[in-house]
């Protein structure tokens, strides 16, 4: 067995076909060279069953190589919205903790949060890219991430055969909040004080996979809405976390932020500095990959920005060295 807890794991999942290699500026390093040969190996006559098995065989050294280890998942964008993509995301999670990964799910919910606030005719506003939160706004943040949201995803984690804990920043006082600098503007829009990760520990020594919501409260009680991006990146700092994951909308770093072929797929902390001092990378990217440098600098051994568009993307990251997107490393 490879997991170290005995889990009921699903029925094996169908890996997509990796996409033909393109021109990109930076490359990840390869892996074992029996790694990518499959289709090689085996041509027309090779049977669904055989292909499944020499998948799994395939993915034998980064089992080897993660197994054990930590990884924080940041989902949000399109894999939350699309329900065939949500259902991928949440069996890949399963899947990584049946092979002995540890895997932690972080999440927002930006659009279901604007669905609500419509519907209850509060005015949606944001300011420099963050949702301007008053206390009418925070009551209705916090119930649809740490209830509506987080207890959704729980449940489908649950069907899929591994339990799963949902909880927010405020249990365990897992996340203290203070208020943003510019809080006159943003309202209760919080930033990440400090991070105790001991109820997260017996959670996931416990075997389970513990889904959280960026909301938190300071030492008053108050609680504030924290950027998902953010939390991700302090708790899998706060853990020492193997690996951060990112799902985005986009395919990752470009080189080019006008041509989507120009992907980096491997970038260390000092080109992707300097990209950002060229204003190679802007906009809603900033804030991510600063995010990722963050956790870098306080020992997380790689970050990766991936596709969350990409069916089964973290298990491509994760179990290939292909990759779905850009690894950021130390």
């Amino acid at each position: 067995m490879l997991a170290s807890k005995t889990h009921p794991c699903p029925s094996l999942i169908s890996f997509p076909p990796s996409p033909k290699p393109r021109n990109l500026t930076f490359f990840r390093p390869k892996c074992p060279p029996h790694s990518l040969s499959i289709k090689a190996q085996h041509p027309a006559h090779t049977t669904p069953g055989q292909l499944r098995v020499d998948i799994l065989s395939e993915s034998l050294p980064f089992i080897q190589k993660f197994r054990g280890k930590t990884i924080v998942v940041k989902y949000g964008g399109a894999a939350m919205k699309d329900e065939t993509l949500q259902a991928t995301v949440v069996r890949d999670l399963v899947l990584l903790a049946c092979v002995g990964l540890r895997p932690i799910l972080v999440h927002g919910g930006g659009p279901e949060i604007n669905l609500w606030l419509k519907r209850l005719n509060i005015e949606v506003n944001f300011h420099d890219g963050l949702r301007v939160t008053d206390a009418p706004t925070m009551e209705i943040v916090s119930m649809v991430l740490a209830g509506k949201v987080n207890k959704h995803l729980v449940s489908l984690i649950n069907r899929e055969g591994v339990k799963a804990i949902g909880l927010c920043g405020s249990d365990g006082e897992l996340i203290t909040a203070r208020p943003a600098p510019n809080a006159a503007k943003l309202g209760y829009v919080g930033e990440v004080a400090r991070v105790d990760p001991a109820i997260l520990r017996s959670i996931v020594d416990d075997g389970h996979i513990p889904v959280i919501a960026s909301v938190a409260s300071d030492g008053s009680g108050q609680q504030y809405n924290i950027n998902a991006d953010t939390v991700a990146g302090e708790i899998s700092a706060a853990l020492g976390a193997e690996k951060l994951i990112l799902l985005t909308d986009v395919a990752g770093i470009l080189e080019d932020r006008e041509d989507p072929s120009s992907l980096v797929k491997e970038i260390d902390i000092k080109g992707v500095k300097k990209m950002m001092e060229d204003g190679q990378i802007g906009g809603g990217m900033i804030p991510k990959v600063s995010c990722c440098v963050r956790s870098l600098a306080q020992g997380v051994r790689t970050a990766s920005i991936i596709d969350g568009r990409k069916p089964h993307s973290l298990l491509l990251e994760v179990l290939t060295d292909e990759g779905a997107g850009t690894m950021i490393t130390g």
